[in-house]
């Protein structure tokens, strides 16, 4: 019983920890990525380990210039994004660029429609025992037209 009491706190505050811990890295390390574009209010971040896979789907209105920024933890390597319609036809792809940062996808959008974000990370390059895990953020930043 004296182990529940140690262990059942310790497992329902770590989801809060790593919360803060995601919040700090984007706010020093993503946020400045998109200056001069105004940041949405949605906060969407995960964290995550090599060979993960995740999905956002998300909402662009007409008419705004975006800026879509995926930062992740540099312990994860180098993430991998792409960017496609509802039909899951692929827009943008960062494997496809050649741009210095290729996280970082610039577009504006003719009609209000929603774009799949799909982000890998890498698999290990060593095997190893220790398993290394890393915040991923989204950051969408807009412009008016």
């Amino acid at each position: 019983m004296r182990f529940l009491k140690i262990i059942l706190p310790i497992l329902l505050l770590a989801p809060l920890a790593s919360d803060a811990q995601c919040r700090s890295f984007t706010k020093k390390k993503c946020l400045p990525m998109l200056d001069g574009y105004i940041q949405n209010d949605n906060f969407n971040s995960a964290v995550l380990i090599p060979g993960d896979e995740a999905e956002l789907l998300l909402t662009f209105y007409a008419d705004k210039e975006y800026r879509l920024i995926i930062c992740g933890h540099p312990v994860l390597g180098d993430l991998e994004f792409e960017v496609l319609d509802t039909d899951e036809e692929l827009i943008y792809s960062s494997n496809d660029t050649n741009k210095e940062d290729k996280n970082i996808f610039d577009f504006k959008v003719a009609t209000t429609q929603q774009l799949i974000v799909r982000i890998r990370v890498p698999e290990a390059e060593t095997p190893s025992s220790l398993i290394h895990e890393g915040c991923v953020s989204v950051m969408i930043g807009s412009k008016e037209s």
